[in-house]
């Protein structure tokens, strides 16, 4: 598990509720049952404060670091399409990108995978398209330095253009495949984790859980259930996540309030 990946996961399913920040200290002891070291935190803390994820701060305890108001916005949408807080429509629109793409292989990488987690699949090299325009994909191009044209294209729901559009832009085979290898190893990983295990293994089994879940962020656009096939395998899927995301929740809240109680504590002075 990459460290700066783990702080993602750790800031918007734990900490983006409890204020939004941490001291270092508590940083470091949260990742240390998903194997990340204490210099990969430090490290990943410092690169996502270039970025303008992470601020600093002084806290009680000592130096601690909070998320920015743009992590604010990216980790909120994340929660949002992790735990399908809100209903999927469609209008029969898609919004098309035509892009002048970056010449680094690099740029384009990192801007391929911004665009798909906005939800975006590409029909060639320059276009993109999606089933709903989303708020951040200016912001996100003009930041890049593309430049691009944008346009709106009509398709009723369940037409041969629609369900074209739809099997060019995304592989749903392959994600339906990874949906359900994603319930096959999960079922296998979390078989040993009771109502018997201590909080630490259960807080390690959920972060893992949320943390492989999160992948999907990345692949699947969440079209809606009018462009999907029948017994969608993601369907299943997010009932499985659903399920035992909750019966970890408890036991994951325990451990991540007992880190941040001790990360919080302030040393006590020699002589007192």
């Amino acid at each position: 598990m990459q460290a700066r990946s783990a702080l993602f996961d750790l800031y918007g399913d734990h900490l983006r509720t409890r204020g939004g920040r941490a001291p270092v200290a508590a940083l470091v002891k949260l990742l240390a049952p998903l194997g990340v070291a204490p210099p990969a935190v430090r490290t990943a803390v410092s690169r996502m404060v270039r970025q303008g994820w992470l601020e600093p701060l002084r806290l009680a305890s000592g130096p601690g670091y909070s998320i920015t108001p743009r992590a604010v916005r990216r980790l909120d949408e994340a929660a949002a399409r992790i735990y399908r807080t809100g209903r999927i429509t469609w209008d029969g629109r898609f919004d098309l990108l035509v892009l002048a793409t970056p010449t680094a292989r690099r740029d384009r990488q990192r801007l391929a995978a911004n665009l798909s987690f906005l939800g975006y699949g590409t029909l060639d090299e320059h276009t993109w398209v999606a089933t709903r325009a989303s708020e951040d994909v200016d912001v996100l191009l003009e930041e890049a330095g593309v430049r691009y044209e944008r346009f709106t294209a009509a398709h009723a729901a369940g037409t041969p253009g629609a369900m074209g559009v739809v099997r060019r832009a995304w592989d749903l085979g392959e994600i339906g495949h990874a949906y359900e290898r994603f319930v096959a190893e999960q079922r296998a990983q979390l078989a040993g984790v009771t109502v018997r295990s201590g909080d630490e293994e259960a807080y390690a089994a959920r972060f893992r859980l949320v943390h492989a879940w999160r992948t999907f962020l990345f692949q699947d656009p969440q079209l809606p259930p009018a462009l999907l096939p029948e017994r969608w395998p993601g369907t299943a899927a997010a009932s499985f996540f659903d399920r035992h995301a909750a019966r970890l929740r408890p036991a994951a809240d325990r451990y991540v309030e007992q880190c941040l109680d001790a990360g919080n504590r302030v040393p006590r002075q020699k002589g007192r």
